[in-house]
């Protein structure tokens, strides 16, 4: 079995929890859709929580929800805004890497609070890890997964993780249902970042890729056939990413035959001798289980868990 080296990374700041009643913002960062307000708001209120919707969320502008303005205002008034508690976006589509140039990251960092989201809003996650140090959450969106009607595990480890009940040590839960693959054994220590392979991918050769040395890679993807995560995987390779990693954990792969994604993973991350674990249920996928972006945890790839090394939220 490889044991990769023990973490010399200092921890991303812990996020104030999100406490047992308070206001969760909305905001639509990337793509547009409809909201029932309605809808939304009861669900919350029945969870204990109030919605403060930002005014991006009723705005389309084509594949856009809303101006690059309306939706940096948003995003920056929903963390300068001290009676929101936590953040969560409304949808992913297209349009967060529009606003990374322009976000005032010491803004964000002065105000950090628990951010949530996938696909689309995985640019977003890179560059708060990056340029604010906190950590965020990559985690079920309003539209398509708590108002979606997804699986029970989706909100359950939602609110378990924003909530403070899933501290350092504890092993991360995975629905029996779903077995987990062991592509390469071997236990790693690292820093978990990642989400959207092709967000990632998109943003290589900018301020705002990934910082890969010591990361514990996530992946995720959705309409990408095989060659295409091939070559994705292989733009990481061709690039350098791959090899400073400690680890990966696959995600789901929507549309993929599993064997042959298995296959490719083996290919691509074989001769790397790093511990790959797939088929963890997060990304588009029902259940959505939430993973803390930036956070140390020990990936037991041989064994199939995922343990949590430090605290990502803290009572207030």
């Amino acid at each position: 079995m490889t044991v990769r080296p023990t973490h010399t990374l200092f921890p991303y700041a812990p996020v104030p929890a999100l406490p047992s009643e308070g206001v969760i913002g909305v905001i639509a960062p990337a793509g547009p859709a409809s909201l029932d307000t309605d809808k939304a708001v009861q669900w919350m209120r029945a969870r204990g929580y109030s919605l403060r919707v930002f005014p991006g969320v009723y705005e389309n502008d084509g594949y856009l929800a809303g101006s690059d303005e309306v939706r940096l205002n948003d995003l920056h008034g929903a963390f300068a805004d001290t009676d929101v508690a936590a953040i969560i976006c409304l949808r992913g589509g297209y349009g967060t890497p529009r606003l990374l140039d322009r976000i005032d990251f010491d803004l964000l960092r002065a105000n950090a609070k628990p951010f949530i989201g996938y696909s689309d809003i995985t640019a977003l996650h890179l560059a708060i890890a990056r340029y604010a140090g906190f950590v965020t959450f990559h985690g079920p969106l309003l539209n398509a997964d708590l108002l979606g009607g997804k699986q029970k595990p989706t909100e359950s480890s939602f609110f378990n993780m924003l909530r403070g009940q899933v501290k350092a040590g504890s092993v991360l839960t995975h629905p029996v249902a779903y077995p987990l693959s062991t592509i390469e054994p071997g236990i790693a220590h690292g820093r978990l970042l990642g989400g959207n392979l092709s967000m990632i991918a998109s943003t290589m050769g900018t301020p705002y890729e990934i910082d890969a040395e010591g990361v514990i890679l996530f992946i995720e993807d959705i309409n990408e056939p095989l060659y295409r995560i091939d070559r994705l995987l292989t733009h990481l390779r061709l690039a350098g990413t791959l090899g400073k990693l400690r680890g990966v954990l696959v995600g789901d792969v929507a549309g993929v035959d599993a064997a042959a994604l298995a296959r490719l993973l083996k290919q691509t991350f074989e001769p790397l001798r790093i511990p790959v674990l797939a088929g963890w249920r997060s990304g588009h996928c029902d259940p959505n289980l939430t993973l803390p972006m930036g956070a140390l945890v020990k990936l037991d790839a041989g064994n199939k868990v995922l343990v949590l090394e430090q605290d990502v939220v803290v009572k207030r």
